[in-house]
């Protein structure tokens, strides 16, 4: 699923783009995320850290962000790749839930060099958490960027951390691992070899094109047509909509894409069913400690299909962000699938959406009065 490519030089600005592709609804959902929150690593608790930076975020189900960029310039990215394995606890070393993975960056760094120099420094360990909206079990790698143009990429292979850092690393899809796609991608016409530029949805044709057009792009001459060539870019790599190929959520459909300036901090939101395209400037958004998370909703009376387009900080309103701990995305699982079970062939599909978003929101405000 997903892919995510940078472009370095739109006429002095750095522009990041990113596909979100699964085979079923992850109910997005916009957040503003201040300085000064408290949060921990939603496992044990024993690592834990107040936001040093606020982040505007794209959420999962409320619950996990899942892409975003903070005031500082530095944008993160999860997309899937499914030979990721993560190891065993190590007690000596910190540990991060899944669901808290790059909410941690986005709190405690303003570059890519910093998150890099802390992640080599520490070898931190990511535990999986399961997916609510199918109790599986995510297996996902990490994109870093920012406003210099840095990029670096984490994946846990075989238990052992692979950092890949460097100005050149543009693009990121999926599977294979990171080594292995930058040298499949010599093979194709304008990026080494000889081979026509392909046009599948797999990760590698994907990761071809998009690393090939983001080099022949003109200078833009505004950030209006940076942010439309790179929409034009990862469009092109987006995954048309059908029933997912068995057992490969990462041959699925593109759910939505996000365009992020991280010079002049502009971030672009686009959803590939509710097709009206919304962006928010973080300079008019409050980030200062106590000013409280607040959520652009993306499902309900603003639903994009019910007309909301174009500038939308004025949309946010007060909410509490709430990123699960691997036991309480256990519970939320089993909470969907009851859902779902008592539910099927009995309501529409968009009726089913809104039922287990409810169902998923109330036991998050459980967790949120609990904790």
């Amino acid at each position: 699923m997903c892919t995510r490519v940078m472009w370095p030089d739109a006429d002095g600005s750095v522009v990041v783009g990113r596909t979100m592709d699964f085979h079923q609804n992850l109910h997005t959902n916009l957040w503003k995320l201040p300085r000064g929150i408290s949060r921990d690593d939603r496992l044990t608790g024993a690592l834990k850290w107040t936001a040093k930076y606020g982040s505007l975020t794209a959420g999962v189900f409320d619950i996990l962000s899942t892409d975003g960029v903070n005031e500082k310039g530095l944008a993160g990215h999860i997309l899937w790749l499914a030979e990721s394995e993560y190891g065993s606890p190590d007690e000596s070393r910190p540990q991060l839930a899944m669901s808290v993975w790059l909410q941690f960056y986005l709190d405690n760094f303003a570059s890519v060099g910093e998150a890099v120099a802390w992640t080599q420094e520490n070898r931190p360990r990511v535990a999986p958490v399961v997916d609510p909206t199918g109790g599986s079990t995510p297996a996902v790698h990490l994109a870093l960027d920012d406003a210099s143009g840095d990029s670096a990429i984490f994946e846990y292979i075989d238990g052992a951390l692979h950092i890949y850092h460097s100005l050149d690393y543009l693009v990121m899809t999926n599977s294979p691992s990171y080594d292995q796609q930058l040298e499949l991608v010599k093979k194709f016409h304008g990026l080494g070899g000889d081979d026509p530029l392909p046009g599948t949805c797999s990760a590698q044709d994907r990761f071809a094109r998009a690393l090939y057009y983001v080099g022949v792009q003109p200078q833009p001459t505004s950030q209006v047509l940076a942010i439309g060539a790179m929409l034009s870019i990862i469009r092109n790599a987006a995954q048309p909509s059908r029933i997912p190929d068995p057992g490969k959520p990462d041959a699925s459909q593109t759910l939505w894409q996000v365009v992020v300036d991280l010079t002049n901090l502009r971030y672009v939101f686009e959803s590939t069913t509710r097709p009206n395209t919304v962006w928010v400037d973080l300079k008019d958004l409050d980030f200062s400690d106590g000013s409280g998370e607040a959520r652009l909703d993306l499902l309900g009376k603003l639903a994009l299909e019910g007309g909301i387009a174009g500038e939308v900080h004025e949309h946010f309103t007060r909410r509490k962000f709430h990123i699960v701990s691997a036991e309480q995305a256990k519970i939320i699982a089993e909470e969907v699938a009851k859902a779902r079970k008592a539910r099927v062939g009995a309501l529409s599909a968009e009726s089913q959406v809104a039922t287990i978003q409810a169902r998923v929101q109330a036991t998050l405000e459980e967790f949120i009065g609990a904790e």
